[in-house]
């Protein structure tokens, strides 16, 4: 009776890990598929080819797959050529602050007309 426990877990282990590195390699196509890759035909049969080249293009497909994004392509956007560039508006910014600062200290303002602020009713 063992023996056959045995020999039908021997055979289901071998099943499981065979459809496991199938699933395995179809990882690269699923995040190819879900990006709407321009290539995923190529990556997905380029997947079945790892299987018989001992897995070894099968880091490679994960990085191609993963490289393009639908809203971003290649990684190079136009956008970020075409956008302004924000610390100049941010050093107007700065400098406009500054320069109230120095005249709210320069005025003379009699500090005791200041309501204080209680910081334990906050």
């Amino acid at each position: 009776m063992l023996d056959y426990f045995a020999l039908g877990l021997l055979v289901f282990v071998a099943v499981v890990i065979f459809y496991g590195i199938i699933a395995i390699h179809d990882i690269p196509y699923l995040i190819a598929q879900s990006r709407n890759h321009p290539q995923q035909d190529a990556i997905h049969i380029a997947g079945w080819v790892s299987l018989f080249t001992l897995h070894v293009i099968w880091p490679f497909l994960w990085i191609w797959a993963t490289l393009y994004r639908e809203d971003r392509g290649w990684g190079f956007s136009k956008e970020a050529e075409t956008k302004p560039d924000p610390f100049p508006v941010m050093q107007e910014q700065i400098d406009a602050m500054q320069n109230r600062l120095t005249k709210l200290e320069s005025k003379d303002i009699p500090w005791t007309l200041i309501p204080k602020i209680d910081k334990g009713n906050t």
